[in-house]
């Protein structure tokens, strides 16, 4: 078997490039088929939530006119390798076929999973295809998701609202990030009525900048408010202005066009060189901070919320992050009522050994389990782990590469014939 190499890659994505937006699944199967002979290629998108997946197969055999079908990941292979990162190999039927699950992520951002079936064990050489072809269609997905519905479709496994729509239109377009000093993730479970959470970062030559915001009031005004005040502080950071500036900013847009309303919120920005930090607290819940282990609250400097009339003005703070400390930065959805009894400090600790993007979902998921599925206010995380100024290269193949993988083995029954088998049960 040749080494897939640049020439190969470069082929899928000029193909990519020629075909529909919607196709982009369908040119990395004919790859696949092509230099491995693999059968029924598939691609499982996450949904919002991270707790389900859905198959995108061939163009063919989406129909846009329904629901999207989802895949419950709790407990399954696909959640051990999204949240692993590492691949799943197993022999099926009569042992003819082999199935290999990857991971599609692109800077921590996990978009889903690549699976497909073929007719050999596969060495090395395979296993490098089908990681670069996993992370190919990872960018193939990025470039051409603006174009097209069918992302988007595929991550709504329930009907969203108006409020719910505008809202998830705020967030960043990935909801994770990995760079050289830190590694981001963020998670937003809106309540029934949505709550106006919103989360954001941004990376510039100098600086990573992060948000958590939390607009007054319930449904698409909230959601409304939330949009004033995000479009706001992204007006103000795009025109190059510093922390200060940009709560002035954003402070002044929701006291002109909200009626009255207020927005409460966090604001951070970190040097890239140096490792300082500003931060300012605009009314909002306090950080936690994980560091050696523990965990512990820090009380910042309080002041007003975005929007209200009373003179007040912005403090820039510094706020102690050392390299490899875990910051968590929240809303009050995630201390309300039923959440109150969850040892929030404790669950942060217990997740301390898992990436931001997976300790996120845990603790979100574990609100919602504290209010039996039913939130009354909007749950909102957002997880950065600090790895320092001295950590100046990101390894792009970090928890990707097949081949340093294990491959797990084994048999699963799906009749005595030698014909490629569909989709596999995924709670294997």
């Amino acid at each position: 078997m040749r080494d897939f190499g640049t020439d190969e890659l470069g082929e899928a994505l000029a193909a990519a490039e020629a075909a529909p937006p919607v196709e982009s699944v369908d040119v990395i199967s004919a790859a696949l088929r092509r230099q491995l002979g693999a059968r029924s290629v598939s691609f499982l998108i996450t949904d919002f939530t991270g707790s389900s997946v859905v198959r995108l197969g061939t163009t063919d055999d989406i129909d846009l006119d329904r629901p999207a079908d989802p895949i419950a990941v709790s407990g399954t292979v696909y959640d051990k390798v999204i949240r692993t990162q590492r691949p799943h190999v197993e022999r099926v039927g009569d042992g003819a076929w082999t199935r290999v699950i990857a991971a599609v992520t692109n800077r921590g951002d996990a978009l889903g999973l690549l699976e497909l079936y073929l007719p050999h064990h596969p060495g090395p050489n395979s296993l490098q295809k089908i990681s670069r072809s996993a992370h190919a269609l990872a960018y193939i997905i990025i470039a051409n998701r603006p174009f097209t519905d069918l992302y988007q479709w595929g991550r709504r496994t329930t009907p969203l609202s108006l409020a719910a729509e505008i809202q998830h239109r705020l967030l960043p377009t990935s909801l994770a990030c990995e760079a050289a000093q830190f590694a981001v993730a963020g998670a937003l479970e809106p309540a029934e009525f949505v709550g106006g959470d919103t989360f954001d970062y941004v990376i510039d030559r100098d600086h990573v900048q992060l948000s958590v915001t939390d607009a007054m009031g319930h449904d698409v005004d909230a959601a409304l408010l939330a949009t004033l005040l995000v479009s706001a502080l992204r007006r103000a950071r795009r025109q190059g202005a510093g922390l200060a500036e940009q709560a002035r900013i954003a402070d002044q847009a929701v006291a002109a066009h909200s009626g009255g309303r207020y927005v409460t919120g966090q604001l951070l920005r970190i040097s890239l060189h140096d490792g300082r930090t500003e931060f300012i607290n605009a009314g909002h819940p306090w950080p936690l901070r994980l560091r050696e282990g523990k965990v512990e609250e820090i009380v910042p400097s309080i002041d007003m919320p975005f929007g209200l009339l009373a003179p007040h003005t912005y403090t820039v703070q510094p706020l102690d992050l050392r390299a490899g400390d875990r910051l968590v930065m929240l809303t009050d959805g995630m201390l309300e009522r039923s959440a109150a009894g969850l040892d929030l400090p404790a669950l942060i600790e217990n997740t301390q050994d898992l990436h931001p993007r997976e300790a996120a979902r845990v603790l979100i998921e574990h609100v919602v389990h504290a209010h039996d599925g039913l939130l009354q206010d909007d749950a909102t995380v957002m997880c950065l782990d600090w790895y320092g100024i001295e950590s100046t290269r990101r390894d792009a193949d970090h928890g990707a590469d097949l081949t340093e993988a294990s491959p797990t083995v084994g048999q699963h029954t799906v009749g005595q014939h030698t014909s490629p088998p569909g989709p596999a049960d995924p709670r294997r």
